[in-house]
């Protein structure tokens, strides 16, 4: 994802407070059905106290990220824009006591939004790679099968009143087999050459997934299990990123940084995603910012998975009162 350009415009906004949930409560339980969370921050980014106890309100402006389409066309997704998004986690910003600004001057944060689904092609085409080299070995393994039979035919001639064979050379014989052997071997290699590559361009893609996605970790940690006793985990974990999912994404940088000196300073970042099947991004997205919200400007220390809440969204009224236009 890319950072902020010292020009992006963004904007003040009030009313976005104005989103009301039912408490979350936990839905059925079970690896499907768990959202993910990873979340950082700077280790000198610190959220003063009050006197309650509470963290010390600060001002933020959204900006808007951009929106990660898959290969495949999803409706839940792609129809929801940047304010539609907005909305949904004013909220629970909110209730972690981050305050929409309406002030330039007292704006602390500038929260750049990102959403999206992640896609399933590189599984795909790693696939189609696989039957290929299968359907090449086959070929291969059933010329080398032939040639030995022929082979073997060539060379063994009975000895009169015995059966002990010995062997005679035929050149002819062995330049057949050779003719027939190499355009299989050749299209073994060429298919082993297609599948090392497939299998390097899903692994690029599964990286990017767990970088997008806060699994990142996670996959740095599983490169060793391939080949061993624990190589299940790194399978498990595969299969987690190329299922398909949706995402939210926000990074929160210093705004006065970035307004007055046109220095990005990246304070913190929240990720929180949730499998594709049987969900919807626009049914998902409030219970998505009320999982991800305690750790909104705190350290997660990983990723964590929580059981998904349900949530009920009421929107009020939107005014912008003021933006900062591009220079």
């Amino acid at each position: 994802m890319n950072r902020p350009r010292a020009g992006t415009s963004f904007c003040l906004l009030l009313g976005l407070s104005a989103i009301s949930a039912v408490p979350p409560r936990a839905c059925a339980s079970g690896s499907d059905e768990l959202m993910a969370v990873s979340s950082r921050k700077s280790s000198d980014y610190l959220r003063a106290l009050q006197a309650d106890g509470s963290f010390q309100p600060e001002f933020y402006a959204f900006g808007e990220g951009g929106h990660w389409s898959a290969a495949a066309s999803d409706a839940t997704v792609d129809r929801m824009k940047f304010m539609d998004v907005a909305r949904a986690i004013a909220g629970p910003l909110e209730n972690q006591n981050y305050v929409p600004a309406n002030d330039p001057r007292k704006t602390n944060l500038l929260i750049l939004v990102y959403w999206g689904r992640t896609g399933t092609a590189a599984h795909s085409n790693a696939s189609i790679a696989l039957q290929e080299l299968q359907d090449a070995a086959g070929v291969a393994a059933a010329a080398k099968s032939a040639g030995t039979q022929a082979l073997a035919s060539a060379n063994t001639i009975l000895i009169a009143g015995g059966s002990m064979p010995c062997g005679r050379f035929d050149p002819d014989t062995n330049a057949a087999q050779a003719s027939d052997q190499m355009p299989a071997d050749d299209a073994m290699a060429g298919a082993m050459a297609v599948a090392a590559a497939a299998d390097r361009s899903r692994d690029r893609a599964d990286a990017r997934n767990a970088a997008l996605l806060g699994y990142d970790s996670l996959w740095n940690a599983a490169k060793g299990l391939k080949g061993t006793p624990l190589e299940y985990r790194r399978e498990d974990l595969v299969k987690e990123l190329e299922e398909g999912r949706y995402f939210v994404v926000l990074m929160a940088y210093d705004f006065q940084m970035l307004w007055k000196q046109k220095k990005h300073r990246l304070l913190w970042e929240t990720r929180v995603s949730i499998r594709q099947h049987n969900h919807g991004f626009d049914t998902e997205l409030l219970a998505m910012a009320q999982t991800a919200s305690r750790y909104f400007g705190q350290d997660s220390h990983g990723l964590v998975r929580k059981e998904i809440p349900e949530g009920r969204v009421q929107i009020g009224d939107i005014r912008l009162v003021g933006s900062e236009p591009e220079k």
